[in-house]
């Protein structure tokens, strides 16, 4: 009788031990209840979508949006110009320097100032001319220069090809004030191997004592400097009005790419005092794709005149 009462003892400390240890399992959910959870789970799932999403950002026109400068110092360049040659380009190239392989995206360092209109348009144009990537921004017209960095994306179909960077700005009147190049080679795959700017830091012309914004005289300016060709296609001396009609233009022989100097005149009729630009410019034969606006330039530069009777 005592080992029954042990053994009866045994079995109840054994089920109390397991209904201790045992939860209670969830209630069945009802019909009712499954669509509400449901719609509770997917609203959780989009609140969490949309916060990982990047909101879009509105487009806007080109606001003036200062680069801090580097912290560390800019490429430095030896110059190897002949005298005279000592003006900093205002459409300025930090970097890439030319024939620089570059695979996308395009590490672009500029130091700008803008023509009167206080915007620099930028393209990047690839085999004859064709337009692969084109951005407006905002600039100050400062003759000290703005910094900007940009990322220029690009896709080419070739493994490789030639291209160019080109940088452009107008007057006031939307008359083109400079256009300045950078020759590149693009790839569409690998690593880019960026080469300094080089001489290319300066402007390709100087003209001797005719400065921006000077006063002319009895019909008739005078006009001698020097330039440094970019190519050996022709290279033309032009005097525009505001309205952008070309009054005289003048074909300036050079004879090759080296820096040469150039004298010639350049005769105007006015009956009160007029503004006038006096442009120097250049093509790219290699550019098949004609622009409207800006042709085929290679290089344009301008200064600004007062025509007096």
């Amino acid at each position: 009788m005592k080992q029954k009462k042990i053994l009866l003892f045994l079995i109840l400390g054994i089920l109390s031990a397991c209904s201790q240890r045992t939860e209670p399992a969830p209630a069945p959910l009802s019909p009712d209840e499954l669509p509400t959870i449901v719609a509770l789970t997917g609203q959780a799932a989009f609140a969490t979508a949309n916060a990982l999403t990047p909101s879009a950002t509105p487009t806007l026109l080109p606001t003036e949006t200062p680069t801090p400068e580097p912290t560390s110092a800019l490429p430095t360049v030896t110059p190897t110009f002949e005298p005279g040659f000592t003006k900093f380009a205002d459409l300025r190239f930090v970097a890439p320097g030319p024939m620089s392989n570059l695979a996308s995206p395009i590490q672009l360092k500029l130091l700008l100032s803008s023509g009167k209109s206080n915007l620099v348009r930028i393209d990047l144009l690839g085999e004859e001319g064709r337009t692969l990537y084109s951005e407006l921004i905002r600039v100050s017209h400062d003759s000290r220069g703005a910094y900007r960095e940009l990322e220029i994306p690009f896709e080419i179909r070739a493994v490789s090809e030639k291209g160019y960077i080109r940088l452009s700005s107008k007057d006031e009147f939307r008359r083109l004030q400079k256009l300045n190049t950078m020759p590149i080679l693009l790839y569409s795959m690998g690593a880019s191997e960026i080469n300094l700017p080089g001489n290319m830091i300066y402007e390709r012309v100087m003209f001797e004592g005719l400065k921006d914004g000077a006063d002319v005289y009895n019909g008739e300016i005078a006009v001698k400097g020097r330039y440094w060709p970019f190519n050996t296609q022709p290279v033309f001396l032009d005097l525009t009005l505001e309205s952008g009609k070309v009054i005289t233009s003048r074909l300036l022989p050079f004879k090759g790419i080296e820096p040469e100097s150039f004298e010639t005149t350049l005769p105007y009729k006015v009956t009160e005092p007029a503004k006038a630009r006096i442009v120097i410019r250049q093509d790219n034969p290699e550019l098949r794709v004609v622009d409207t606006d800006l042709k085929n330039y290679i290089y344009l530069y301008s200064i600004e005149v007062t025509l007096n009777p």
